[in-house]
């Protein structure tokens, strides 16, 4: 794996780097060698941030951690990261694994023909979120959206200024929304 390594408000040493690819080193038996890792390390008063983004095909592996000594924060963020790989593994595992648990019936569509279809007295809305929708790029959603462990963020556009819908596709890429006027 390539390291590329920056800090704001803080001199990367020598020890410093070579903890960090020392710690990410150890990511190296579950991902290719042709990954590329940013690391930001940060400083802001007693507060020291290191912050990983590693890009895998289709996700985005990402940590941000803190903590009041640099080596800990470093030593912190690698664990987090390996359970993100560990579960990102595990969903792909089960993924193809459970490919076939529906009836034919049921993807064809045939398994409905006899039924009603669904009124609308039948929907009921179980739950309403609110939340504060500041402007943001498209590609930052998608960071927000995998930070969530969600398959879908709605966000407004900070060019368009209009409200948009990023989502995860099956193939693993991702998809954007746009209103049409």
């Amino acid at each position: 794996m390539r390291y590329i390594i920056s800090g704001k408000n803080i001199d990367i040493t020598k020890a410093l780097e070579n903890r960090v690819r020392e710690k990410l080193s150890k990511l190296d038996k579950f991902l290719s060698e042709d990954l590329e890792a940013q690391v930001t390390m940060s400083v802001e008063k007693l507060r020291h941030i290191i912050e990983v983004t590693i890009p895998i095909k289709g996700s985005i592996l990402r940590a941000e951690v803190e903590d009041t000594d640099m080596y800990a924060a470093i030593d912190t963020v690698v664990d987090v990261l390996e359970r993100q790989i560990l579960k990102h593994k595990n969903k792909l595992r089960s993924k193809y694994r459970n490919g076939n648990t529906f009836q034919d019936a049921f993807v064809t569509g045939k398994m409905f023909e006899d039924e009603d279809p669904v009124k609308e007295s039948d929907i009921k809305i179980q739950r309403i979120k609110r939340f504060d929708m500041k402007p943001m790029h498209a590609e930052d959603a998608c960071l927000e959206m995998d930070l969530l462990g969600h398959n879908f963020f709605v966000f407004r556009n900070a060019e368009t200024d209009d409200i948009n819908v990023v989502y995860k596709r099956k193939n693993g890429t991702y998809g954007l929304i746009e209103p049409e006027f």
